[in-house]
């Protein structure tokens, strides 16, 4: 990916406010911009900031009139992510509403949002419940967006007492079995070792 200031200061500027390195690498981030510009998103859900990084692409592929919610948990890092966002010149595209997304959700149902594009990329034992709210979220056509299904291979070892690897592997299993999507994912190998997204279109209403 070629160097990109906007892109480049929010990793820098989340790495010095000390947020953990957990943001979509770039031929990732590359990769979610194509797939909302694809989908043609005008408005999209993000469940989980971090410093803004993947908030950043997403909200670049919408139109002039498009929105994006996302949602963060801690508030450091929503701070890191408002000022990062406001220096790519997204702050009247995005709103980032602080507090667990399992309160926000409902909130956010209560207003009659729904979305073109979903993408999940939270804490992983959650991810279940997440799955929940995005079809309730969502319209028929809508893209569900995972990050962190792979886990360098781990999710295969049904005996892993990771909860994250238990969190993805719950997820994965009711993605597979829910009959209101068509899924798979995909591997990806960058910056960042080797990882994946699952990717969901919603065929049906509830």
């Amino acid at each position: 990916m070629p160097s990109d200031p906007a892109l480049d200061q929010a990793l820098q500027t989340s790495a010095a406010a000390g947020l953990p390195p957990h943001n979509v690498s770039p031929n990732q981030g590359k990769l979610l911009l194509l797939l909302a510009q694809i989908q043609g998103a005008q408005s999209i859900l993000e469940i989980g900031t971090l410093g803004g990084y993947s908030t950043i692409w997403l909200a670049r592929a919408l139109p002039s009139n498009g929105r994006l919610i996302t949602l963060e948990a801690a508030p450091k890092h929503a701070e890191v992510a408002r000022a990062n966002i406001a220096h790519a010149g997204l702050s009247e595209v995005v709103d980032l509403r602080l507090g667990q997304a399992l309160s926000t959700l409902p909130q956010i149902a209560a207003e009659g949002h729904t979305f073109d594009l979903i993408f999940i990329d939270a804490d992983k034992p959650s991810n279940p419940d997440y799955f929940a709210w995005a079809l309730k979220l969502s319209r028929p056509g809508s893209l569900i967006i995972a990050d962190n299904v792979v886990r360098n291979g781990a999710v295969i070892d049904s005996s892993s007492n990771d909860p994250s690897v238990q969190g993805v592997r719950c997820f994965n299993e009711l993605l597979a079995s829910e009959p209101r999507v068509n899924a798979t994912a995909i591997q990806t190998v960058g910056s960042k070792g080797y990882d994946g997204f699952a990717i969901a279109i919603v065929m049906a209403d509830q």
